[in-house]
C-alpha cells in the first residue's frame, strides 16, 4: 500500500486498494452541477470564506451553560489550591506546570493537525481536566482516607494504596468521562481513534496542570527546591496521563464510527481497563524499585515509543480516508483527481499553502483545505450509516463551500490559476 505522505508526481494517484474502514459500499455522490463539472476539468488552487453557519441555537445554549458550569468549577479549585498552597505556591507552581503543558500542547498538535478539532470542544476538553476531573478526585480522596485511617493500613500500606489503586481508578474514571461527554456534545467532530485520543489528551493534559501545581507547588511550601519533581513530572513524563486517558479515547473513538450512542458507553467501559492498569502499573512500580532513572529508559520511554507509533498509523488512516472519499466525489465531478492528491497528502497540502501564500491567498487556501477535508469524513459519516447526526446536512453545506472555493479562487487569482 502506497503511503499517502510519500513524495510523487503532481499528477500521479496513489493506489489504495482497499477502503481505509472496510466500510460496505454505498452510492456515489450525487454528480456536480455542469458549471462545477466544468470548472474542474481544470486544476485550480482552492480557498473560500466560509458561509455563515446554520443556526444551532439550542447547541449554543448548552455550550453557555456548560462553560459557565466548569468555569465555577474551576474557581472552586483555584481557591482550593490558593488556601493549601498560598499565593507563591500556586503562581510559581503555575509557571513551572505550564512547561509540561507546552509540550503536551505541541504534541496534541501533531496528532490533530490532518483533521483539526473545534476549539470550543478542546476548551471544554481542557476546563474539565483541570476543573472537573480534579474536583472529583479530591472529593473522593477526602472520603476514602477515612476509610484508610479507619482499616489502619499503615503508613506504606495506605501510600501504596492511595497511589497505585485509588489514584488511577478515581482519576481515569474523572477524566474519561469528559470525554464521553464530548462523544455525546460533538458527534458530529467525533469522527474515529484519532479524534478520540485528542480529546482525550486534552482532558489529561488539563488534569495534569492541575496536579503539577498541586505537586511543584506543594514542594515549595514545605520548604524545598522542586528541581528533581519537576523534572521527572515536567519534562521527563509530561505525556504520562495523556498516555493513560488515550485508552478510553481510543475505544470511544472506533465507537463512534458506528452509529448508536450505547457503543459509546460500552466503549468507555472497555477503555478504562487499560487506562487504569497502566496508570496503577506506573505508579505502583515506583514502590518497588531504587532505579528510577535506569526504570524509566527501559519501561517509560520505549512505552512512550510505542505510543507515538500507534499514533502515526492512525494518522495515516485518516489520509486514507480523505484519498478515498474524496475520490469519488471527483468521479462525479466535484474535485479535479490531482486536487484529490494535493489534499490527501502532507507534501499536497504543504505544497497548495506555499502557492497560496506567494499569492496572498493562504487564508482562502487553508479553509478548502479544512472544509474538503470535513467534507471527506461528512461522506465518510454517511457510509458509517451515521446520519441521525446531520451527515447529510454536512455534507450539502460543505459541496456548497467547495464548489464556491474553488470559482473564488479562479477569480482572486487569474494569471496564477492560468
Amino acid at each position: 500500500m502506497t503511503d499517502p505522505s510519500a513524495p510523487r508526481p503532481a499528477h500521479a494517484t496513489p493506489d489504495y486498494s482497499a477502503t481505509a474502514t472496510g466500510l460496505a459500499t454505498a452510492p456515489s455522490p450525487a454528480a456536480a452541477p455542469e458549471d462545477v463539472r466544468l470548472e474542474t476539468t481544470q486544476v485550480v488552487q482552492p480557498g473560500l470564506a466560509a458561509p455563515a453557519p446554520r443556526s444551532r441555537a439550542g447547541l449554543i445554549v448548552a455550550a453557555v451553560i456548560g462553560f459557565i458550569v466548569l468555569a465555577l468549577v474551576m474557581l472552586f479549585v483555584l481557591a482550593y489550591l490558593f488556601v493549601g498552597l498560598g499565593p507563591a505556591g500556586v503562581i510559581i507552581g503555575g509557571i513551572m506546570a505550564l512547561v509540561p503543558l507546552t509540550i503536551v500542547f505541541w504534541g496534541i498538535r501533531w496528532i490533530d493537525r490532518w483533521e483539526p478539532e473545534p476549539r470550543g470542544a478542546l476548551v471544554f476538553a481542557f476546563l474539565w481536566g483541570a476543573g472537573v476531573s480534579v474536583l472529583i478526585a479530591l472529593i473522593v480522596d477526602a472520603e476514602i482516607q477515612n476509610v484508610i485511617a479507619a482499616a489502619g493500613l499503615g503508613e506504606f500500606g495506605a501510600e501504596f494504596f492511595g497511589a497505585a489503586i485509588q489514584a488511577p481508578i478515581v482519576e481515569e474514571v474523572g477524566k474519561g468521562l469528559g470525554v464521553l461527554l464530548l462523544f455525546f456534545a460533538v458527534r458530529r467532530h467525533f469522527d474515529g481513534p484519532v479524534d478520540g485520543i485528542v480529546y482525550s489528551a486534552w482532558v489529561a493534559g488539563g488534569f495534569a496542570f492541575t496536579e503539577n501545581i498541586l505537586y511543584f507547588g506543594s514542594e515549595l511550601v514545605a520548604g524545598g527546591a522542586p528541581v528533581e519533581v519537576f523534572f521527572i513530572r515536567g519534562i521527563m513524563s509530561p505525556f504520562a496521563h495523556v498516555m493513560f486517558t488515550a485508552f478510553i479515547g481510543a475505544a470511544i473513538g472506533y465507537a463512534a464510527q458506528r452509529p448508536g450512542w450505547f457503543r459509546g458507553i460500552v466503549a468507555f467501559l472497555i477503555g478504562l481497563v487499560p487506562a487504569i492498569l497502566l496508570h496503577a502499573f506506573w505508579n505502583g512500580v515506583l514502590f518497588f524499585i531504587s532505579d528510577f532513572y535506569g526504570y524509566y529508559l527501559l519501561v517509560q520511554v520505549p512505552m512512550f515509543l510505542v505510543a507515538v507509533w500507534l499514533v502515526t498509523l492512525l494518522r495515516r488512516q485518516e489520509r486514507r480516508i480523505t484519498f478515498e472519499r474524496l475520490s469519488e466525489y471527483a468521479a462525479v465531478g466535484w474535485f479535479h483527481p490531482e486536487e484529490v492528491t494535493m489534499l490527501s497528502s502532507p507534501g499536497g497540502r504543504r505544497s497548495a499553502m506555499a502557492w497560496a501564500r506567494s499569492h496572498g491567498l493562504a487564508p482562502l487556501m487553508k479553509a478548502f483545505i479544512r472544509d474538503s477535508t470535513r467534507l471527506a469524513y461528512a461522506r465518510q459519516r454517511i457510509l458509517g450509516d451515521r446520519d441521525t447526526i446531520g451527515a447529510q446536512a454536512d455534507e450539502a453545506e460543505l459541496l456548497q463551500r467547495v464548489a464556491a472555493s474553488r470559482h473564488a479562487l479562479r477569480g482572486a487569482a487569474p494569471t496564477a490559476t492560468a
